[in-house]
């Protein structure tokens, strides 16, 4: 089963699997895409784009790596010594083929600045890392005529695997905000699929306009839409307000998802 494929019948297995690096690809300057595989990769279960992948990191580079063995992996991990509880982040999955059992996760990099950065910076074939599937929230209702798809860097890979499952006749706009033009990725898109990449220039992720002043020239379709926006908290917000204030989108055709939050030094 790859992404938007049906998913096959299995059993899904609810607590945290061990994996280990097949590959790590740049993409571009600050996004490396590595794939991943496991003895268990057939039993995580996929509900489609957007689905969130846990990801456990040993708590330091030179650390064992010890994951939760309970479907109840919460408790289980806040149990576990401090020197053993591994790091827990959220990502997004980009592909899973469960019949060769390879996930692709897409992290985007700003150094040493937090452990998943640090960690898919340096991480090489054989590195270990624990996954757990957790859902997805994506989820056009039926009647939907169009989509809007809009984020930044950190809604890449939910948007692009989104788009690409499209099927042929489907209408949809995504706006996906980039520091520059070597950080656009190559997308397939189906003919009713406009993609269009907006340049932040030098301002910093989480501290440009550029989402909502496109997104207030814009003339979107008739019909009934279903808007997806993810990224950076506040451009979420303002996105979501001016869908549902200003071009009177009904608020539960609109979900937002608020990935990380711009914080003052």
């Amino acid at each position: 089963m790859t992404v938007g494929s049906t998913l096959v019948e299995a059993e899904v297995i609810r607590r945290p699997m061990l994996a280990e690096v097949v590959a790590n690809r740049p993409l571009t300057p600050h996004l490396r895409r590595i794939t991943l595989t496991g003895a268990e990769i057939d039993h995580f279960g996929y509900d489609g784009p957007d689905h969130l992948v846990r990801i456990f990191l040993a708590p330091a580079p030179d650390a064992d790596l010890h994951l939760p063995d309970s479907a109840q992996w919460w408790p289980a991990l806040q149990a576990m010594p401090a020197e053993r509880r591994p790091v827990v982040r959220n990502y997004t999955v980009r592909r899973l083929d469960a019949g060769r059992r390879e996930l692709d996760i897409d992290f985007v990099l700003h150094g040493d600045g937090g452990p998943a950065s640090a960690w898919a910076l340096r991480a090489a074939p054989g590195d270990r890392i624990g996954v757990l599937s957790d859902g997805a929230a994506y989820a056009p209702p039926a009647d939907t005529d169009w989509q809007l798809f809009v984020g930044d860097e950190t809604a890449m890979p939910a948007i692009t695997a989104a788009v690409e499952a499209l099927p042929p006749q489907a209408r949809a706009i995504a706006l996906i905000e980039v520091g520059s033009a070597e950080h656009e990725i190559e997308v397939r898109t189906p003919p009713g699929v406009t993609l269009t990449w907006l340049h932040r220039g030098g301002a910093p992720a989480g501290g440009s306009d550029v989402v909502i002043r496109t997104l207030r020239d814009l003339a979107l379709p008739a019909g009934t839409p279903y808007a997806f926006v993810a990224g950076e908290s506040a451009m979420v917000t303002t996105v979501r307000r001016h869908l549902c204030a200003e071009r009177g989108i009904a608020r539960e055709r609109v979900y937002f998802g608020g990935y990380w939050k711009v914080t003052a030094h």
